[in-house]
């Protein structure tokens, strides 16, 4: 005899598969609440991944909180005393000053076409900025050597215009070319000699964007080029604790340094369109891919009443011999439940099986398509990302278990209030 209440007992026969209607549509249901299941848990996992990644490449180049003059036009001038007040403060690991702008490279090979590109120049104090950047130890080729006009570059760029170390470029700065422009075609026109560089360093922070764009020099090479006082930095970068922290912490600078004019901006600040876009989209693709889940909750409701037809009379017999409606209930909605565990079950495998050959899967498909479906200028990344949450997986399969549960609880209702006499009449 079996251990199990007859409920289950009966629910499990009838859920043997039999070439019927019903069989069909049990199978069809599965099959719905598998691939669901499996969606959502492969997409919302990539969309953490790319938040992680994202988060990960960004914060380890641009630190947690940037501190500005209150005019953004303005450069920090004196900036020490706010540098000692910062690193003062609860939860900062790590300070450094920086200066950017654009500026106008052409390349010096020793034969063949020279280039030309735009990229942005970062200026750096070597000494502070392993303590809130992670340039100092992605360097891939070459040393972080900026002394007499050295000069790091990004491993795409450097690809890109076929640099290699001990490359020359030639850099004119944003206010030499406007200089040049306003004295244009003027008597006293004036030309401007562009300062050498000469690369030191290839540099790999794993985000693109970095690696393609921008080139590093010393923070009195980029005051130079700017013109700026010998004391003065654009900005500061500060690094702490947890990047989490990023509020907590920028409110109390605003109160330690009210004196000095300042402007503090954290990272979600900085980069409000990248987070707060990623955010929303992975809500809207939970909430959108859960209608398969709902689709496959309806195909279950189909084959629960179509089973409560067929099964009537034996409805009807069984309460005859003194079954409860409870039981009655349990007996149908334990089907909806094996199925939805079944569904649930059979398609975390599948999302987890499917996220850890992801990359595999995608360049087979790139090459059968002839394209590639993730873009690095488009999405950042080299490869596709995933960040595999037991949070979200819980929430997803949770969900997706009580709706399959709630979708046969009507059907069950309606078996468990049918009279034996009815039952066994039109059974």
């Amino acid at each position: 005899m079996s251990r199990l209440p007859f409920e289950a007992f009966l629910a499990l026969r009838y859920l043997r598969p039999r070439r019927t209607f019903v069989s069909v549509i049990t199978v069809i249901s599965i099959i719905g609440v598998l691939l669901g299941v499996a969606v959502l848990i492969i997409v919302i996992a990539v969309l953490s991944g790319f938040d992680k990644e994202w988060r990960t490449r960004i914060l380890g180049f641009n630190a947690h909180l940037k501190v500005y003059s209150s005019d953004r036009d303005q450069v920090l001038v004196h900036y020490e005393h706010i540098m000692r007040t910062i690193q003062k403060t609860q939860d900062v690991v790590g300070v450094s000053p920086f200066i950017g702008s654009m500026v106008l490279v052409q390349t010096e090979p020793d034969s063949g076409p020279a280039f030309t590109a735009v990229p942005s120049m970062v200026g750096v104090d070597p000494q502070t900025i392993g303590s809130v950047n992670v340039l100092p130890k992605s360097i891939a080729s070459g040393k972080l050597d900026l002394d007499d006009k050295g000069l790091v570059v990004g491993q795409d760029f450097a690809a890109r215009y076929g640099l290699n170390l001990g490359d020359r470029l030639a850099i004119y700065s944003a206010r030499e070319l406007q200089k040049m422009h306003d004295t244009y075609r003027k008597t006293n026109a004036e030309v401007f000699l562009p300062e050498d560089f000469t690369v030191r360093g290839i540099f790999d922070v794993g985000f693109p964007d970095y690696n393609g764009n921008v080139i590093v020099a010393s923070l009195d090479d980029a005051r130079e080029m700017q013109a700026l006082p010998a004391d003065s930095a654009q900005f500061l970068q500060i690094k702490l604790t947890d990047p989490f922290l990023a509020e907590k912490v920028a409110e109390e600078l605003t109160h330690s340094l009210k004196d000095d004019n300042v402007s503090i901006y954290t990272w979600r600040q900085e980069n409000p369109e990248i987070f707060n876009a990623l955010a929303v989209e992975k809500n809207m693709m939970f909430y959108m891919l859960f209608f398969i889940v709902i689709v496959a909750a309806f195909g279950i409701v189909n084959c629960q009443i179509t089973f409560v037809v067929q099964k009537t009379r034996e409805i009807g017999i069984l309460k005859s011999l003194g079954a409860t409606r409870r039981q009655i209930l349990w007996l149908f909605l334990s089907q909806s439940v094996v199925v939805g565990a079944l569904g649930v079950g059979l398609g975390f495998g599948l999302g987890m099986f499917a996220l850890t050959y992801r990359n595999e899967f995608v360049d087979f498909l790139g090459r059968t398509v002839g394209m590639k479906l993730v873009p690095t200028s488009i999405y950042q990344v080299y490869e596709l990302p995933a960040a595999i949450q037991a949070s979200d997986i819980g929430v997803i399969c949770g969900a997706a278990f009580v709706t399959c549960v709630v979708a046969g609880l009507f059907p069950a209702w309606k078996a468990s209030r049918l009279q034996p006499v009815e039952a066994l009449r039109y059974g």
